[in-house]
């Protein structure tokens, strides 16, 4: 214990037993002061390779080292240990939906807020009747730090969301952009224009704009690089949109829309300005969208894109003194393999022929109708000029994935690199940690990755817990249904029971209570009564699985229970 620290007796206790999340009393004279422990780093940075597994850094490393000369990447020297992605087990209607294999929205729930959950879920419980799930974004906020999302996906796409909002699915884009309203995070840079500018409501689009809402919070919005570069050094808070949907492939790229490095840079000295510290987290999207299309020299170059924001930060924290950095991936994507076909080598001096994204070009190859035509728009992107008429015929009849003749030709392309892949979707594999700072000692080794969100809660003085409990006072997140009438209904049995009551099942009467209060329900007649007296709510039993609106609810806690159709969820007070 330091010399200014001493036990005190309170009310009889003996003495006072000091942890990494209490407070300690600090003698000052004859009088006590109660202080918080100083958090090992004030700001903390948080970088995830949306889909860069190993393969992705090794081919990366290789291109840099065979084609620039540069022999390590800007993360290596920070490299200590692995995490495992597994996302927890989740059915829907009996079909399978996520195990071992996750998904951005599980793998993100997991290393912001350390609670694994199912595949489509943003930081909430694997539950019919959901909670909520605080991010260390969300803990950091609400002790007083400045806070920060940039990615190079959408700013309502899974990997952003779950630090600052709360659906049970990820596709609820609409609602994320409209939760980061009142989540109270400083800076969001990315793309996703579409989602602010329309909303969903029950599953329909209108035209209410919500960018006037976040310029009245004090957001300034920008829309390119020069805006961005613009922004006044008074600024403390500002929303980037950089494209309507993801913001585009490095190599599809205008002077106008930004790199993931430049943003980084820009909302560094925005959050750097907060004298309480900041704690901010980067996302390199797109690696993950061209390992799901299979365009490598594409996720070749996002990458790099990734290190060059990493080295921004770094460099950022070696300045500054006072910040931890930790970086990881959400899992694999596409299944890489850096070889093929039993042949000992890498076609790298081919890896650089490729001036634009597969994506970029994708309308044209779907519309081709002859060999000619795929020989011409393989040639202009590429320089090949000898495409087979095997290689043709595979690209016109696209490869039998949503992604058909694009598919096909990142096929025909990666063959010719001698690289290979499994398929379009994600993998199981390990990923990489890296780690700069105080939080490099709390991630070493093989860990699961709800380890980063503890260390990162811890690094930075944040009770992820007393957040969690703060939101799940306020909402749940129920399955629902929706009947002819347009009417929302939940399940009986789970949603009784997510507020602390108990529901016993009969074939000719079902009960629900809740404290003093006694729903029996008819099973036959599908009627009720609340205490002994009829209430008139619609009563729905659907293959053994009995409904209720909200109102029955609301009668039974005694609480007005407000339902929030666009982020789908009760509202509790």
């Amino acid at each position: 214990m330091n010399k200014g620290l001493k036990k005190v007796a309170i009310g009889g206790l003996a003495c006072l037993i000091l942890s990494a999340g209490s407070f300690a009393y600090a003698a000052q004279g004859s009088s006590k002061t109660l202080t918080a422990p100083k958090a090992p780093s004030k700001n903390l940075i948080v970088l995830i390779g949306d889909g860069m597994g190993p393969a992705q850094i090794s081919a990366t490393r290789y291109y840099e080292q065979y084609k620039k000369g540069v022999k390590h990447l800007n993360l290596d020297p920070y490299y200590v240990g692995q995490a495992t992605t597994y996302a927890d087990r989740g059915e829907d209607g009996g079909t399978v939906v996520s195990g071992v294999v996750t998904d951005s929205a599980s793998a993100g729930t997991a290393f912001a807020t350390g609670h694994k959950t199912y595949n489509a879920g943003i930081s909430v419980s694997n539950e019919d009747v959901a909670k909520p799930f605080a991010s260390v974004i969300e803990a950091a906020e609400r002790s007083g730090k400045a806070t920060g999302l940039v990615t190079t996906a959408r700013i309502t796409h899974a990997t952003p969301a779950v630090y600052a909002s709360h659906v049970r699915s990820r596709d609820n884009e609409s609602a994320i952009a409209t939760q980061y309203l009142d989540s109270g995070v400083d800076v969001l840079f990315g793309g996703g224009k579409q989602f602010f500018v329309t909303k969903d409501e029950k599953g329909k689009r209108n035209d209410k704009n919500i960018l006037p809402d976040f310029k009245a919070k004090g957001y300034t919005v920008v829309e390119n690089t020069s805006a961005l570069k613009a922004l006044p050094a008074s600024t403390t808070k500002a929303l980037g949109l950089f494209g309507n949907s993801h913001v585009a492939y490095t190599p599809d790229r205008n002077e106008e829309i930004p790199s993931l490095a430049a943003m980084t840079s820009s909302a560094l000295k925005i959050l750097s300005k907060d004298k309480n510290g900041f704690v901010m987290m980067i996302e390199g999207g797109r690696i993950d969208h061209a390992g799901h299309a299979n365009d490598f020299p594409t996720l070749i170059q996002e990458t790099l894109d990734f290190d060059a924001a990493f080295k921004t930060a770094i460099e950022f924290a070696k300045k500054d003194g006072n910040t931890s950095v930790v970086v990881t991936a959400d899992h694999e994507t596409g299944g890489l393999s850096l070889s093929r076909d039993n042949i000992y080598e890498l076609n790298i001096d081919l890896w650089d022929k490729q001036k634009h994204s597969s994506e970029s070009i994708a309308s044209k190859l779907a519309e081709a109708k002859t060999p000619e035509e795929i020989r011409s728009i393989v040639a202009e992107n590429t320089g090949i000029n000898d495409l087979t008429d095997e290689e043709v015929q595979a690209i016109l009849a696209g490869d039998g994935s949503s992604y058909k003749q694009e598919g096909a030709y990142n096929a025909v392309i990666s063959k010719r690199l001698l690289v290979g892949w499994s398929g379009h979707g994600h993998s199981a594999v390990d990923v990489g940690i890296w780690a700069y700072g105080p939080i490099a000692g709390k991630v070493k080794g093989q860990v699961d990755n709800t380890q980063i969100a503890r260390a990162s809660a811890a690094i930075v003085g944040v009770n992820l817990d007393k957040r969690s409990a703060e939101l799940q006072s306020k909402y749940l997140y129920p399955k629902f249904k929706i009947n002819r009438d347009n009417e929302v209904l939940y399940p009986v049995a789970a949603l009784t029971k997510a507020f602390g009551g108990t529901y016993s099942s009969g074939s000719t009467v079902s009960k629900a209570v809740i404290g003093k209060n006694t729903l029996d329900i008819n099973m036959s007649a599908l009627t009720a009564t609340l205490n002994g007296k009829a209430v008139s709510f619609t009563v729905d039993n659907d293959n053994g699985t009995v409904y209720l609106p909200l109102s029955a609810f609301s009668q039974l806690t005694g609480k007005n229970l407000k339902w929030d159709s666009l982020s789908e969820r009760i509202v509790l007070r």
